[in-house]
């Protein structure tokens, strides 16, 4: 037992005896990661769902910061600056982009070669902004917890070729990035560093490190081709191995995310999570439905980052009995 404790990647500094989840983060050990499959994608498809049509100022400020705590927790520190940096840009570019082009709304600021910009065109650029940002953090951490053996358990049987067109996108976007690196890394490593060259030097560079990355790529795809024919993919009564089975733990998590997905969703179709922003700024009044969609949806942001953080209590409990 203490063997296992210690193979396991902990996220512990055991020579001063401080814990450090944040620093690297918890990644495919977190323990919303251990749950049935099922569960995983029923709450991040119901965070996902809702979020795609709140515009509430509320709900957008709800869906950023749980986002973005639950980024960190699995991705580590660094996930916060990334975060951080996608918001401001995405708000400053959105909310001048929409401002400038769209000129619907009843407050004018200010005339701009005879065109008007209005306070509801900036505000409604910066809720888009806020809301595009917190689908693709969420989207960041859905990555992480669905993996692409998830995806083929759930889909494999019913869509096939759908299965594993998503699973095999969710692989290649971090397979590109790390082989990017490591082809920028081994470039470097030749004396062909960049940083005191020329802007053409640069970019020309960088396009030969884009090409031999799109030769790679290639020349994957067609060894992953014949892996999978010689395996037998596509097969007529081909099955695939897994360990996923749906214990009380999962039927007790997915009642619980069904019953705040089900009050979010209805929220979401009555409108308490919208606001209308032309020609004016418009907010219906809150009333008893609007506090139960909020406090719903709430708990459903806030529920994977409290099953992490307690099987990390758990476990350190565990570390230090043994």
């Amino acid at each position: 037992m203490v063997l296992y404790l210690y193979g396991r990647r902990r996220a512990w500094d055991m020579d001063v005896g401080e814990y450090r989840m944040f620093q690297d983060g918890l990644g495919e050990q977190a323990e919303f990661f251990s749950y049935h499959p099922l569960v995983n994608l029923s709450c991040f498809g119901f965070i996902i769902g809702v979020a795609m049509f709140s515009t509430h100022p509320l709900f957008l400020a709800l869906i950023l910061l749980a986002g973005s705590m639950y980024s960190a927790l699995l991705k580590g520190r660094r996930a916060w600056r990334t975060n951080v940096g996608m918001i401001l840009f995405m708000m400053v570019f959105m909310t001048l982009i929409n401002g400038l082009f769209t000129h619907n709304g009843v407050t004018v600021l200010f005339y701009l070669n005879q065109n008007r910009v209005t306070l509801e065109a900036l505000l409604f650029g910066m809720a888009s902004a806020a809301l595009l940002a917190g689908v693709i953090i969420w989207l960041g951490c859905f990555q992480i917890i669905m993996s692409s053996d998830k995806f083929i358990y759930l889909f494999g049987r019913v869509v096939p070729i759908l299965a594993m067109t998503l699973s095999m996108v969710f692989r290649f976007l971090p397979l590109f990035k790390a082989r990017f690196t490591e082809i920028h890394n081994g470039q470097k490593c030749m004396g062909r560093n960049i940083s005191g060259s020329s802007w053409i030097g640069r970019i020309r560079s960088f396009f030969k490190e884009v090409s031999i990355l799109i030769a790679w790529s290639l020349e994957a795809s067609i060894e992953t081709s014949d892996s999978m024919e010689a395996r037998g993919y596509g097969l007529r009564g081909r099955t695939s191995f897994h360990l996923y089975r749906f214990s009380r733990r999962d039927a007790v998590a997915l009642a619980v995310i069904g019953l705040l997905g089900v009050l979010s969703v209805t929220g979401c179709a009555m409108g308490k999570t919208a606001i209308y922003y032309y020609p004016g700024i418009w907010i219906k009044a809150p009333d008893i439905w609007f506090f139960i969609t909020l406090a719903s949806y709430l708990a459903l942001l806030v529920l994977p980052m409290a099953i992490d953080i307690e099987g990390e209590r758990k476990w350190r409990q565990l570390y230090f009995e043994t």
